[in-house]
């Protein structure tokens, strides 16, 4: 069937939106007709190839939408039902099998490859090339896809799609970092770097776990007035502040107990580091360019007994975690829509450049 897409023709490239044809599902598929999509930081370095997804492709990986049809072997959906969608794995390999599906043997054959395991994708263009498909099982910038099964996150049909659409990814890694890795007891002082929408989820879990100081880092004033609402309770302008002097302050001299990095820079990684306390933990979700490495001071470090792992999708199981992350939104706990704009698929270059100038903090295509 012939289905509105925005196709990254290469690299660099404006997405821009055309036909292309649709095959049909596979039995372990379902057809979803998109209501709407989340703009995440992902699609951006998928665009600029940092990651070698093969172009021209269709992206999106934070979409939602509703079931048209549904392959034999599928058995979590129904024609009709409501879904949210998120990563793909395999369900078989010791980590998808142990409750780690964000770190599936497979991981980035499916969520990255732009192809199905048997080597097809979905989509074809009017002169029958091949069109990378099922970005993160999906591949949501697109009236309807085919969607993997692992990817599907049912929901209730009273919730609104296009403002829940981008728990699928950024907004649940955020979360999640903080949730299910950090744990931070109550009492505990966080700093995220980045206040974009992963770094907006981390400090939303971080009021929900009681957090005492959380502190928010950024070069974006709008950005850092926003997160205010959200519950940081101390805002700091990197390119204008002395980031360590002001961590300094903020925890008596005592350093943080925990620290995100969303950005990916060795140099901001170093920083919050540097800026633990005894028995510290810093985490990175933050994708960064193949071969890039960041340098850890030994001596100091040592005495502190800190710690660093990496963090991929907020550990979470989607299916498990984003009704959660919509049940507290629904008490008021995790107001996420306060960072949602929406726009129309026709905007989507839009959308990516208001993300990327931090003129919005979550972008959400309409279809």
């Amino acid at each position: 069937m012939h289905v509105e897409a925005a196709v990254i023709a290469s690299r660099g490239a404006t997405p821009t939106v055309t036909r292309v044809e649709l095959d049909a599902p596979r039995e372990d598929e379902v057809r979803v007709r998109m209501v709407a999509s989340g703009v995440c930081h992902t699609d951006a370095i998928i665009r600029d190839q940092v990651y070698p997804t093969p172009l021209p492709a269709v992206l999106g990986h934070e979409g939602a939408g509703v079931v048209e049809f549904v392959g034999s072997a599928v058995t979590r959906v129904g024609v009709g039902d409501h879904v949210l969608l998120s990563a793909n794995s395999c369900g078989h390999c010791t980590p998808c099998l142990s409750g780690s599906p964000a770190y599936c043997a497979d991981l980035f054959a499916r969520n990255f490859g732009g192809r199905r395991p048997d080597g097809s994708t979905s989509f074809t263009d009017d002169h029958g090339q091949t069109v990378s498909s099922h970005f993160f099982g999906q591949s949501s910038f697109a009236s309807y896809a085919n969607v993997a099964e692992r990817s599907l996150v049912k929901v209730d049909p009273d919730v609104d799609l296009t403002l829940v659409a981008p728990l699928g990814c950024g907004i649940q890694t955020g979360a999640g970092a903080v949730l299910n890795e950090l744990r931070p007891a109550l009492g505990s002082t966080f700093a995220v770097f980045g206040a974009g929408a992963v770094g907006a989820g981390a400090i939303m879990a971080a009021v929900i776990a009681g957090c005492s100081r959380i502190v928010a880092v950024d070069i974006n004033d709008s950005r850092l007035t926003l997160v205010r609402e959200l519950g940081a309770t101390d805002v700091i302008n990197s390119k204008s502040e002395d980031v360590t002097a002001r961590l300094d302050a903020i925890t008596g001299g005592a350093g943080l107990n925990f620290a995100l990095d969303t950005t990916g820079r060795p140099q901001v990684l170093r920083t919050a580091a540097d800026a633990l306390g005894t028995r510290g933990a810093v985490a990175l979700v933050g994708a960064s360019l193949p071969g890039t490495e960041v340098s850890f001071e030994i001596g100091e470090s040592l005495n502190k007994g800190w710690s660093f792992r990496t963090i991929i999708q907020g550990s979470s199981v989607p299916q498990v975690f984003i009704p959660q992350l919509i049940g507290l939104w629904q008490q008021g706990r995790f107001p996420f829509d306060k960072i949602i704009r929406h726009y129309e698929l026709s905007d989507i270059a839009t959308a990516f450049a208001d993300s990327e100038h931090g003129r919005t903090v979550k972008p959400v295509l309409v279809f």
